[in-house]
């Protein structure tokens, strides 16, 4: 399952990819982009935000599919017994 992903650890919460797409991402506690919404990943919005994201912190991966939380990385902390990123 492709699955929308923000590598936390590269985003800098300029909200480019909130003002292009708010189908997909919004803001997080911490400030920074989240993923709200994976279906409809043929958007041109998306896209845009993708390309727009200035420290390339968004991409379309493989997903795990454990969890909502999961980050579909190797710093996955979503705690899931399952979980592939591991």
């Amino acid at each position: 399952m492709k699955k929308i992903c923000v590598n936390e650890e590269q985003c800098i919460g300029c909200g480019a990819c909130v003002a292009i797409d708010s189908e997909h991402f919004d803001f997080n506690d911490n400030g920074l982009s989240s993923v709200i919404n994976n279906e409809n990943q043929d958007s041109q919005n998306l896209q845009s935000a993708i390309e727009s994201c200035p420290t390339g912190a968004i991409s379309i991966c493989d997903g795990c599919d454990c969890c909502s939380d999961c980050s579909n990385d190797e710093n996955c902390s979503c705690g899931c017994e399952d979980c592939d990123c591991k």
